[in-house]
C-alpha cells in the first residue's frame, strides 16, 4: 500500500497532465474564436450555467460522499475515497468525453463538458457503493479508469447512435452505475462475509451524517436532471418534474417504510435512500411535457420499489445470488433507473416526445444494462487479481486499514472494556 497507491496515483496524474497539455484547451482560446465563432454571449452563458454546475458538483463531492458514511468505522473512507476517485474521474471523463464528442485533435472545455465530466464520475461513485468497505483505494483507481471509459462508450451509443432521450440519465448514469457495481461485487464476492461482519452496521451519529448526504442530494437533484437540458421550456420542465417527483417520493417512502417494518417503525436506511429514488426515476422523461402529476406518480412508484428492494431483494441478493451490495445501490439507482427507462418508453409511445422512438428507448435501456454487466464482470476479474492490496475479510469496513485514525473511537469502547481493568484505566 505504501508504494502501490502513491506510484499509481502519481503515474495517473502525470498521464492526465500530459494528455491535457496535448489536447485540452479553453473554449475562449483565440483559435477557438476563429474556428467555432465563440463570442461574449457564449462566455456569459457559461457564467450563468455555472450555478447549475456548482449544484451538480456539490452532489458529487458532498452528497455522494456523506451518503455512504453510515458504516460505523468507515466514515474516513466513504468521504475521503469519494473525493479521491471523483477528482481523478472528472479529469479522465473530460478526456474520454472530449475524444468521443470532438472529432478534431482539440478538446474544448465548456460548461457542458464540465458537467458531463461530473456525470461520468457519478457512475463510479454509484458503483463504489456496491463494493464499499471491501476493496482498496488502488482497486478503486483502476475501477474509475475502466468504468468511465465503458460509460463514455455506452453514453455515445445511447445518445448518438440510438438518439434516445435520457436527459436526467436514469439509464446511462444510475442504472449503468448500479449494475456495473453489482456485477463487480458478484465477482469479488467474499464467502467469509456471507453471515455479515461486525463492522457492517451503523451507529446513531453515522446514520445522521449519512442523512446529511441525503439532504444535499435531495435539494440539488432538480439541478442534476436539468443541467444539460435545452435552456427554456425543457429546462424549466426538468426542474419542475424533478421537484414534484422528489416530493411525492418522500411521502411514499415514509409510508412504505412504516408499512414493511416491525410495529410500523421507520427504517433510517429507507429514509436515507428511498427518498431520493424519485429523482432517479423521473430523469429519463424529466424534460418531457408529462405533467406534474405524472412525475409524482413516477416518484411514488420509485419509492415503493426502492423500499421493497431494501426489505426483500438485498437479503436475497446476498444469500442466493452471492452479491453483497453494501449501500443497496440496486434499490436506489438500479431499480429506479429501470423504472425511469420504462417511463421514458411509455412517454415516447404516448407521443409526449418526438425526439426518439419506443424501440430506440428500449434499445438504450437494454444496451445500458448489458454493457454495465459485461463491463462490471470484466472489471471485477481484473480487481480480483491478488496484487492490489485488498483488505482481508476481518479488516473489511474499517478505516484503520488504510487511514491513520484517532487512537480511541467511541465504538471501540466494548473492545477496551474486554481488555481488562488496567486498559480501561490507561484509556481514562
Amino acid at each position: 500500500m505504501r508504494f502501490k497507491l502513491p506510484l499509481l496515483a502519481i503515474g495517473l496524474e502525470v498521464a492526465m497532465i500530459v494528455l491535457f497539455a496535448l489536447f485540452v484547451h479553453y473554449e475562449t482560446d483565440h483559435n477557438v474564436h476563429q474556428q467555432n465563432t465563440v463570442n461574449d454571449t457564449d462566455v456569459d452563458k457559461f457564467l450563468v450555467s455555472y450555478a447549475l454546475f456548482q449544484d451538480v458538483h456539490v452532489m458529487i463531492f458532498v452528497g455522494f460522499g456523506f451518503l455512504m458514511t453510515f458504516l460505523k468505522k468507515y466514515g474516513f473512507s466513504s468521504v475521503g475515497i469519494n473525493l479521491f476517485i471523483a477528482a481523478l474521474g472528472l479529469q479522465w471523463g473530460t478526456l474520454i468525453g472530449g475524444i468521443l464528442h470532438h472529432h478534431s485533435q482539440r478538446i474544448h472545455v465548456h460548461i457542458e463538458s464540465m458537467i458531463n465530466a461530473d456525470f461520468s464520475t457519478a457512475t463510479v461513485l454509484i458503483s463504489f457503493g456496491a463494493v464499499l468497505g471491501k476493496i482498496s483505494p488502488v482497486q478503486m483507481l483502476i475501477m474509475t479508469i475502466i468504468e468511465i471509459t465503458v460509460f463514455a462508450g455506452n453514453e455515445y451509443l445511447v445518445g448518438e447512435i440510438f438518439e434516445a432521450s435520457d436527459i436526467g440519465a436514469s439509464m446511462t448514469i444510475h442504472a449503468f452505475g448500479a449494475y456495473f457495481g453489482l456485477a463487480a461485487a458478484g465477482i469479488l464476492y467474499r464467502p467469509g462475509l456471507r453471515r455479515g461482519h461486525q463492522n457492517e452496521e451503523s451507529v446513531y451519529h453515522s446514520d445522521l451524517f449519512a442523512m446529511i448526504g441525503t439532504l444535499f442530494l435531495w435539494i440539488f437533484w432538480p439541478s442534476f436532471n436539468s443541467a444539460i437540458a435545452d435552456p427554456g421550456e425543457k429546462q424549466y420542465r426538468a426542474i419542475v418534474n424533478t421537484y414534484f417527483s422528489l416530493a411525492a417520493c418522500v411521502v411514499t417512502a415514509y409510508a412504505f417504510s412504516s408499512l414493511v417494518e416491525h410495529r410500523g417503525k421507520l427504517d433510517m436506511v429507507h429514509i436515507q435512500n428511498a427518498t431520493l429514488a424519485g429523482g432517479v426515476a423521473v430523469g429519463t422523461c424529466a424534460d418531457m411535457e408529462i405533467g406534474p402529476y405524472i412525475s409524482m406518480i413516477i416518484g411514488s412508484i420509485a419509492a415503493m420499489v426502492s423500499v421493497l428492494g431494501f426489505k426483500f431483494l438485498t437479503p436475497f441478493f446476498a444469500t442466493k445470488l452471492r452479491i453483497q451490495d453494501t449501500c443497496g445501490v440496486h434499490n436506489l439507482h438500479g431499480l429506479p433507473g429501470v423504472v425511469g427507462g420504462v417511463a421514458g418508453i411509455v412517454a415516447v409511445t404516448l407521443g409526449v416526445s418526438n425526439k426518439s422512438t419506443p424501440a430506440m428507448q428500449a434499445a438504450a435501456l437494454g444496451s445500458t444494462i448489458g454493457t454495465a454487466l459485461v463491463g462490471g464482470l470484466i472489471t471485477g476479474l481484473i480487481l480480483k487479481i491478488p496484487i492490489w492490496g485488498q483488505p482481508p475479510d476481518q479488516n473489511c469496513y474499517d478505516d484503520s486499514v488504510y487511514w491513520e485514525v484517532p487512537r480511541w473511537r467511541e465504538h471501540d469502547s466494548d473492545f477496551h472494556e474486554h481488555g481488562g481493568q488496567n486498559q480501561l484505566i490507561l484509556e481514562v
